[in-house]
């Protein structure tokens, strides 16, 4: 029979299946060997979206570009690992927050970060009701950006995990069923 360990809190748990490396975990400002974690950015201003994809490549991301709403969607939809995005609010095609309605209705593991010269109390809130895992205005700080990234990755990390967790108990739960069959009343 298939044990399932316990691990309290304070303990290491078991290795997720999605693991961020420290440079995802918390990326550097430098450069390495090879992009750690992608992230699929889509602004509709090239000079937002350059500046945005080259901050990114710095801190060993691996970026996806788009430049509107419907190409974002499809790069979105390719994606089979779980991946953090950044999109503009206001984009031709789709805007950022039809995005997210989207992406939430099929249940992706995707991070969103909204990020748009819209912020009020009331966007803010219209873009977390639609799906938006965060917000950010621009002009935005870029350390907030990394930080809000980092966020991200951590969030990812525990859904793989739990994700996980469940897989192990199900089969547990699998193989409890099949052992109470061969038990003679």
């Amino acid at each position: 029979m298939k044990s399932i360990s316990f691990t309290p809190d304070w303990t290491e748990p078991p290795t997720p299946a999605f693991t961020p490396s420290p440079a995802t975990a918390a990326p550097s400002t430098g450069h390495s060997a090879a992009p750690e974690f992608r992230v699929v950015i889509a602004d509709d201003d090239p000079v937002s979206r350059e500046i945005l994809a080259s901050l990114l490549r710095k801190w060993n991301y691996e970026v996806l570009v788009a430049s509107d709403g419907r190409e974002a969607m499809e790069t979105l939809r390719a994606q089979t690992d779980p991946v953090l995005a950044v999109l503009d609010w206001m984009m031709p095609g789709l805007e950022g927050i039809e995005i997210c309605r989207r992406v939430r209705e099929v249940n992706k593991s995707i991070y969103v970060i909204l990020l748009t010269a819209r912020s009020s109390k009331e966007r803010i809130v219209e873009a977390l009701d639609a799906g938006a895992d965060d917000y950010l205005a621009k002009p935005f700080d870029k350390e907030e950006l990394r930080a809000r990234l980092s966020v991200g990755l951590r969030i990812l990390s525990l859904q793989s995990s739990l994700a996980a967790r469940v897989a192990e108990l199900e089969a547990a739960q699998k193989e409890n069923s099949e052992l109470k069959l061969r038990i003679p009343l």
